[in-house]
Order: C-alpha cells, then structure tokens, then sequence
C-alpha cells in the first residue's frame, strides 16, 4: 500500500478516535458511516480472520489503533477488537465533550 493511501485511513480512524465535531454534534448517520468503514477496515487488516487485530496487523494498516494500542487494548492480551476500538473512541468522545 502507498503511503497516499494511508492518508484516508489515518483520517478515519482520527476522526472516530478524536473527533470533538461528533462529540459535540451527534450525528447519528455520520457516525453509523464511520463505525461500518472502521468494520471495513478492520476486516482487511485482519489477515487471519480471527475477529481479533493484533499490534502487527494494525501496524500500516489502522495507524491510529497502532498508535494507540496499549490503551485500547484494556485486557492486556495483545489483540483487540472491534468493540474494544468503539469502547475507546466512545471513551475519548466523551472526555472531549466533558471539557478535558
């Protein structure tokens, strides 16, 4: 993959990890937009089709949970989910709507 094409995807993820617009503005179809491409990406950086991406598997291909993998990774097992990457964009949404 080129990096021009990691650009979206940094994005996207940014956007559900970080987003103060949907924070501060719920906008119920632009969030449901988000959560099916994250699935989307998920799926494809998910190359042993376990339902699980492991630190490798997010590196280069969902940057933001790669960046941010110890603190979605809440069980310490070295994978996470996809309810576990939606636990902590909900998490940091509502921190940023709460003012910190």
């Amino acid at each position: 993959m080129t990096p021009l094409r990691h650009a979206p995807l940094a994005a996207l993820v940014g956007a559900l990890l970080a987003s103060q617009a949907l924070a501060q503005a719920p906008d119920p179809a632009g969030q449901e937009r988000l959560r099916t491409e994250l699935r989307k990406r998920f799926g494809a950086a998910d190359t042993n089709v376990d339902g699980r991406l492991t630190r490798e598997e997010a590196k280069g291909r969902m940057p933001g949970v790669y960046r941010n993998f110890d603190a979605i990774d809440s069980a310490h097992t070295g994978a996470v989910t996809m309810e576990q990457i939606e636990a902590y964009a909900a998490s940091r949404r509502g921190r940023r709507a709460g003012g910190e």
